[in-house]
């Protein structure tokens, strides 16, 4: 057991001229945040600029090695691949951009290998928030090659990534925490992301909703700056939004169309969880190769590269191919070929190990989803239920419900769609956490042997206080007294079972210091005869660390692992000589079980009676 030691109990006068008559504990706000804050969303605003130079960049790569793989010419401007006239040649650019991705994987960094958004988490949760400087410039290069030379993912997923590393090595030349370091590593993945799709606001959420893994002023103030200069420069460099334009949709869609939303949002949630499933059943398939994984690019780019052949539309990021189903009326064959095709192609890429994002391909399986469904549900406009879907797939894939619903508003600027995309969202949402362990994102880390909740709520430590589960009985020793006489007292007392500090206090019970239960048997132990006769308060800590009746347990808690002490003195604020208890750890687990207690035990509060004849009266179970 610690002995106690700490800082050292204040006189009257030196309490009262601190305090001037308040409660310490009322002083406590709402919030942590310190003034620290500042220069981290001064960083943030930099990060911010980064970020839309990191897209950027990205976007052009893209650009540039679509147009050397597919048109043979040298030409930064997006293009879509489906275009081209190379015939079953086709079939070999994947391959080709598979080939050089694992390359750069296994020489380069292997961190270069996914989609973007488990990495990220990884490195904010097992690395300190640190990233090596070249996957700032690996990561852009191969997802370039990779979408570029015809595989179907997004750029989101990269740019995040990128972003992501850019924050993190900024981060990196500054003496700043690792939670600091995480706030950059995330504004910079949300800069990234608002530069590519116009949308500030659900770049924040996805940062609050799968980055941060907290809720707190001091990262989701930084990491919304950061969105929010890259959503402004994005006007400049990339042009306005929205990326997909869609005609006007009704305001009110009535009972009818909340039940298709609901409708909907469960064949969004179905299909994210077979996506998810299928593109982890590819991965273990890879694992059982006998061949090195930097070899299984080339292996899924067959895939793409067949599927190209038979489903032009198929390849790339396929942001034209979104676009024209959120019109409506698309041909048939359109529909088909992203389910059955893009699909297949993308789970198969994906589950090779290269490098692209989820969030586009989603986009477009969700746009094809609707595209079915407004076949026999209420119309209520072009492109109604395809961008429903749309959300809701994507909700069902990555667990983010305000993301997905915010993410397809801002990428349509339509306002209307916002309750409608709620229900769906929120349902798909509601099916997914029921019928699955974990999301597309959180999986890989998962195989990985880390287990990750994303689930958020209120410690309950920050909710109770140090007097509802302080003791009150207890044994306090008088300072004057001799270890003789203390060693009388333990006999009597039983050794004061179950307290292992002793308050030491002098003749009008005010604290003078405590002693420790182990040290003070030692003491009476080995202590001669003469030695006997020596007074507690020559033994006792006169420094011991307090706690106060009004304090939360959070508070208490961090305390015990600054100080390394588990036991402390309770003390009146405005009296540190006034003791009122002892509070130890085993009074924080009685806390914990509180709470146990308070999710798991179910009570009627309310029952209902009712008169039955004259004054006769008979309580009825409901």
């Amino acid at each position: 057991m610690n002995s106690a030691s700490g800082a050292a109990i204040p006189s009257e006068e030196e309490t009262k001229s601190k305090h001037h008559g308040k409660n310490p504990a009322g002083e406590l706000g709402d919030f942590t945040t310190t003034w620290r804050v500042v220069p981290i969303c001064v960083m943030a605003f930099f990060i911010g600029l980064v970020g839309t130079a990191s897209a950027w960049v990205l976007l052009r790569l893209i650009g540039l090695v679509t147009n050397l793989f597919f048109y043979q010419r040298w030409d930064f401007a997006m293009t879509s691949p489906a275009h081209n006239q190379l015939g079953w040649l086709v079939i070999l650019a994947p391959i080709i951009g598979g080939l050089i991705v694992g390359f750069m994987a296994r020489y380069g960094s292997d961190k270069i290998r996914g989609h973007g958004i488990p990495e990220a988490i990884e490195s904010i949760l097992m690395s300190g928030s640190r990233v090596e400087p070249k996957l700032a410039i690996l990561k852009p290069i191969s997802a370039a090659i990779a979408i570029g030379s015809g595989g179907p993912f997004g750029a989101e997923g990269p740019i995040i990534m990128t972003g992501g590393a850019f924050g993190s090595l900024i981060a990196q030349f500054f003496h700043l925490t690792s939670a600091e370091r995480k706030t950059l590593l995330v504004a910079g993945a949300c800069a990234g992301m608002s530069a590519t799709f116009a949308a500030p606001l659900s770049s924040t959420l996805l940062g609050i909703e799968l980055l941060l893994f907290e809720w707190k002023p001091r990262s989701a103030v930084p990491v919304a700056i950061a969105a929010l200069t890259a959503g402004v420069c994005r006007r400049y460099v990339l042009g306005m939004g929205p990326l997909f334009p869609v005609p006007a949709h009704a305001a009110f869609i009535g009972v009818d169309g909340v039940l298709g939303c609901v409708l909907a949002g469960i064949l969004g949630a179905i299909v994210a969880g077979i996506l998810s499933r299928a593109i982890y059943a590819v991965e273990d398939g890879f694992t059982k190769l006998p061949i090195h994984w930097m070899w299984w690019p080339a292996m899924g780019a067959v895939v793409v590269g067949v599927g190209g052949y038979i489903f032009p539309p198929a390849l790339g990021v396929g942001y034209d191919v979104i676009g024209r189903l959120l019109q409506g009326n698309v041909p048939l064959y359109l529909i088909v070929g992203v389910l059955c095709v893009k699909s297949v192609v993308w789970v198969a890429s994906l589950g090779s190990g290269t490098s692209g994002g989820v969030l586009a391909p989603l986009l477009m399986m969700g746009a094809a989803l609707g595209a079915v469904e407004s076949m026999f549900l209420p119309q209520y406009g072009l492109g109604f239920w395809e961008l429903v879907s749309m959300g809701a797939v994507l909700s069902g894939t990555i667990g983010a419900p305000l993301t997905a619903a915010v993410f397809a508003v801002e990428l349509t600027h339509d306002i209307n769609m916002v309750l409608p995309l709620t229900v769906t969202c929120f349902v798909a949402y509601l099916v997914t956490v029921l019928t699955m362990k974990r999301s597309i994102l959180t999986e890989k880390i998962a195989r990985r042997g880390y287990h990750l909740s994303r689930e958020y709520a209120v410690d309950p430590l920050e909710i109770l206080f140090v007097k509802e589960v302080m003791r009150t009985n207890l044994v306090a020793l008088p300072a004057t007294d001799t270890l003789t006489s203390v060693r009388e007292l333990m006999v009597r007392r039983n050794g004061a079972r179950g307290q292992d500090i002793y308050p030491v206090v002098d003749k009008d019970r005010r604290l003078v210091g405590v002693i420790n239960r182990d040290l003070l048997q030692k003491v009476l132990s080995e202590s001669s005869p003469a030695e006997m006769n020596r007074t507690v308060a020559e033994i006792a800590s006169k420094s011991p660390v307090i706690a106060y009746p009004e304090e939360p347990l959070r508070v208490v808690v961090y305390r015990m692992v600054e100080s390394g002490l588990t036991r402390f003195p309770v003390v009146d604020p405005w009296d540190h000589r006034k003791l009122l208890g002892i509070i130890s750890l085993e009074h924080l687990l009685q806390a914990r079980s509180r709470n146990l207690t308070e999710e798991r035990a179910r009570e009627r509060v309310l029952r209902i009676r009712f008169p039955l004849g004259g004054e006769s009266k008979q309580k009825l179970p409901v």
